[in-house]
Order: C-alpha cells, then sequence, then structure tokens
C-alpha cells in the first residue's frame, strides 16, 4: 500500500519518531502472531498504469455507445456544459461524502448552501436537505418522515416509477409498515380509487409527475384530495421540467423529492445518483441527513455550518425515523454547478427543447400505420406507443446505432432530450417505417 499512502516515507518516519515506535509493525503488537500474514497474498502482482489504462480500455470497448438515445426511464441523456465536468474533478471536491469536522471544511459547506438555495428556488419549497443516495431513496425517506402512531399506512401510485415503487415497499418491509399501491387508469392515478384507499390510516400519498409513463398528472387536484383527507401529500418530480411545470410549492406538497442525475450527471451504467428532498418548515426537522446554514464567526466574517443533522448516531436515536447517515455531497456539487451554468433561461430553453423534440418524435411516429399514442394525455418529453413488431423495430434501431424506447406492456415508452436532433429523431422514425412497411 506504500505508494497509496499520501504521507511520504520521511513524514511516517517523523510520525513513528514522535511516539517512539521504530516500525508501523509495533502498531500491531497486541495482535496475536497467528493472526499475522507472514507471506504474500496469493493474487497476481500489480500493473504499471499505462498496463492498467489498456486493460480498462480494453474493457470498455466492449460497452455499445449509441449515437442516438431515444430512451429514459428514470436516466436521462442530457448535455453536460464542460466545467461542470471539471470542477469537481478537482482533488479539492473529489470526494461524495460530507467531512465530519464539517466547519474546517467551508468550501463544501458552501457548495452544499448553494446546492440547496437553488433547489429551494427550483421547488419553491421551504428547505432542502443536503441531498440523499437517489430520488427513490428519497420517496422512502419522505414517507418514513410521516409515518406517526394513528397513522402508519403509505399509499403510491401505480403510474410512479417500479423502482420507486420498489424501494419504498423495501423500507415499509424492513420497519413493518404497510404500503398499499393505487391503481392507474389511462396512463395516470385512479384519482376514485386514490379517494377510496384514503383512511384514516394513510399517513402520505406518494404522486409522480411526469410519471413513469411520462404523463403529466393534476397534481394540485390530487394534492387537495389528499389533505382532505389529513394525509401528507409527498411529490416526486424531474428537476428539468420544473422549468416549465407547476413546481411542488404550487401544487401543494408537504415534501417534495426528485432524482437529481438530469442535472449534469451523466447515466453512467446507474450511479452514483442525487436524491433531493425538500419539505416545508413544517417537515423540516424530520428531514433525514444534513441541512448546511450560513451564519457568521467570532470576527462578523461570513461562514458556513451544519445547522440541522437529524441522524441516528448523534442524540434521541431511539426516535430517529430515519438511519440515512450521508448525503451524495459531490453529485450535489455537481448539480449546483449544473443549475448555475445554465441558469434560470438555459434550464427553460432545456426543458423547452425537451418537449418541443419529444412532441415532435410522437407527432412523426404516429403517422407511421400501426402506431398509436397510448395514452392521450399531457405529456412532458417522455410517452408510450403501441405497436407491432416492437422486437423487430428496436432490433433494428440498435443496429444503426440508436437505442430505441423502453419495452413496457403493451407499448414502448420513449424519450427526447435536447441532446437529440432533428435529423437522428427523422432517420429513426425512418427506421420504424421502414420495419413496419
Amino acid at each position: 500500500m506504500g505508494s497509496y499512502v499520501p504521507a511520504t516515507a520521511a513524514e511516517r518516519r517523523e510520525m513513528l519518531d514522535a511516539i517512539g515506535m521504530k516500525s508501523e509493525k509495533e502498531l500491531y503488537a497486541d495482535v496475536p502472531a497467528s493472526m499475522m500474514l507472514d507471506h504474500p497474498l496469493n493474487i497476481p502482482s500489480g500493473k504499471s498504469e499505462l498496463e492498467v489504462r489498456n486493460e480498462m480500455t480494453k474493457l470498455a470497448a466492449e460497452n455499445k455507445v449509441y449515437d442516438t438515445v431515444l430512451r429514459g426511464a428514470g436516466a436521462y441523456d442530457h448535455y453536460i456544459p464542460s466545467i461542470v465536468k471539471y470542477i469537481p474533478a478537482k482533488e479539492e471536491f473529489l470526494t461524495a461524502y460530507t467531512p465530519y469536522q464539517a466547519e474546517l471544511s467551508q468550501g463544501i459547506l458552501q457548495s452544499i448552501f448553494e446546492y440547496q438555495t437553488m433547489i429551494c428556488q427550483l421547488t419553491g419549497m421551504d428547505v432542502s436537505n443536503a441531498s440523499v443516495y437517489d430520488g427513490a431513496t428519497a420517496a422512502a425517506e419522505a414517507a418514513a418522515m410521516c409515518r406517526d402512531r394513528k397513522r402508519t399506512v403509505t399509499l403510491i401510485s401505480a403510474a410512479a416509477h417500479p423502482d420507486m415503487i420498489n424501494t419504498v415497499r423495501t423500507y415499509c418491509y424492513g420497519t413493518n409498515h404497510e404500503l398499499r399501491v393505487v391503481p392507474a387508469k389511462n396512463g395516470v392515478t385512479d384519482v376514485d380509487a386514490l379517494k377510496e384507499m384514503l383512511t384514516d390510516d394513510v399517513a402520505s400519498f406518494i404522486l409522480q409527475s411526469p410519471n413513469f409513463f411520462g404523463q403529466i398528472e393534476d397534481a394540485k387536484a390530487i394534492g387537495e384530495t389528499v389533505h382532505a383527507a389529513k394525509a401528507q401529500f409527498i411529490f416526486s418530480f424531474n428537476p428539468i421540467s420544473l422549468a416549465v411545470l407547476n413546481t411542488p410549492k404550487e401544487v401543494g406538497a408537504d415534501i417534495a423529492v426528485g432524482e437529481g442525475q438530469p442535472l449534469g450527471l451523466p447515466m453512467a451504467w446507474g450511479g452514483p445518483y442525487l436524491g433531493i428532498m425538500t419539505a416545508t418548515n413544517r417537515m423540516m426537522r424530520k428531514l433525514p441527513g444534513r441541512i448546511v446554514g450560513q451564519t457568521t464567526d467570532h470576527d462578523g466574517n461570513l461562514a458556513y455550518v451544519l445547522s440541522l443533522q437529524a441522524r441516528e448516531q448523534h442524540i434521541r436515536r431511539e426516535k430517529a425515523s430515519s438511519n440515512i447517515c450521508s448525503n451524495e455531497a459531490l453529485c450535489a456539487l455537481t448539480a449546483g454547478l449544473y443549475l448555475a451554468t445554465v441558469g434560470p433561461d438555459g434550464l427553460k430553453e432545456v426543458a423547452k427543447q425537451c418537449m418541443a423534440k419529444a412532441h415532435y418524435l410522437c407527432m412523426a411516429l404516429c403517422e407511421i400505420p400501426g402506431v398509436e399514442l397510448k395514452y392521450n394525455g399531457p405529456f412532458f418529453h417522455e410517452f408510450v406507443t403501441v405497436m407491432p413488431k416492437r422486437d423487430e423495430v428496436l432490433a433494428k434501431l440498435d443496429e444503426a446505432g440508436i437505442l430505441g424506447g423502453l419495452e413496457v406492456e403493451d407499448g414502448i415508452l420513449w424519450c427526447a432530450t435536447e441532446k437529440v436532433t432533428r435529423e437522428q429523431l427523422d432517420r429513426a422514425v425512418a427506421i420504424v417505417k421502414e420495419v413496419l412497411a
């Protein structure tokens, strides 16, 4: 491990001298000799940096990189400005962890504070934490925030992302609480079924909009229905969509959560991602994780502190509703940089282009005989079509270097972001038309 330890040999010698020891081995004097390794491990010898790079390049060549991506379903192919990639790669930031001696790391705290501020501006909510693992975890943590002794049941829409539903279900299983899934109808939440299921033991209802099928739910009306039953309304959003759609605050959310991957994070085979968690002031002290605040030090200088740590290993751990003990600080920094780089106008332009290109793709596909739009409601940048020869269509697109939509029940879930050009969309449509001719 010598070459991976940042301290030099001279520095290590100095530290040993300070504690009166001749070698690192003396640090393990109390460990029985039988437990000590006295022979080399039976593993291959190390490789040089060049050999490792060649090996990794060879492995990477086995991946298929698509020129055109028309698939979303929770991970979205957005353009990432170069500065958004460059700054988090600097060694000062290159860690996903928040330091425990937090006030010594003013730069990290400032980056988190600015992330929280921008997320509150984006969502309209009163407070944001320093993020959690991913969007599905955020939804599960939000459900835990809402439960009490009398109201223990969580409701979630069947139109939410399947991974979100399964994550919430896993959390409920671990704490011995019940999850009930509200059925979907015509691609959106069945409001009549929701009203029947909002019984006195329901603590919260989780709604995702745009939902898994791309449909925009009537979130404000649904929120009013949930509040009328004295339950909490948890709203799951796509952060890009908030530039053009109603914010969680505007639809009456008590807690708003989302997957932060569209904000400058690459798809990266599924992570690491970013769980956005925001809430009203009333729910603030139940937020898991950490909240960074701004203050002044003894000399009156601007300073940042950990204002709130609702964590199980600090105080009153027996009353903790969460055992989450970290955040995705590097991913939060990236999201904050993305928002700062594109700005309000840039974010709105990204959202408008996503909508325009998705609707263009939808209309072009539905002009092909045999292709129909499955759900007729409004959508943001995803939609489901019904068509024959699904496997053949997707295989032909794959051959052309196009990642087609995701196969879902009775259809294909398509997505378009600002990255795809009209020429790429026309080429994909021409291939679908050829297959179905």
